[in-house]
């Protein structure tokens, strides 16, 4: 399975990046997905994911309120829009896909998935 992560680069604080996570040649319509980032000398931890619904979607603490994730199953597509970014969010970001069909990603950091390559994400203060 090929996830195909864009959109990270260097931003100051406060400003926004807008991540996508494509799927070529895969349809992935009814699983949940999501993004977990990695900063240096940390865990990866769960950022957010989505349902397969795209009805419901669940964030982690430290980005609520901040981020927004959405889904084009048109475009195979999810983002996750990261607006008042800070410092200490700067992290490999990765997408991630539920292996497992018509779940709603509220256990996603628990499920099997598909990984994605990451994308970087700097934020300057």
């Amino acid at each position: 399975v090929q996830l195909q992560a864009s959109g990270g680069g260097l931003v100051q604080a406060g400003g926004s990046l807008r991540l996508s996570c494509a799927a070529p040649g895969r349809t992935f319509s009814t699983h949940a997905r999501g993004w977990f980032r990695q900063a240096p000398g940390k865990e990866r931890e769960f950022v957010a994911a989505i349902a397969w619904s795209g009805i419901r979607s669940f964030y982690a603490d430290p980005v609520k309120g901040r981020f927004t994730i959405s889904r084009d199953i048109a475009k195979n597509t999810v983002y996750l829009q990261m607006d008042s970014l800070k410092p200490e969010d700067t992290a490999v970001y990765y997408c991630a896909v539920d292996q497992y069909s018509s779940r709603d990603g509220s256990d996603l950091e628990s499920s099997r998935v598909y990984w994605g390559q990451g994308t970087l994400v700097t934020v300057s203060s």
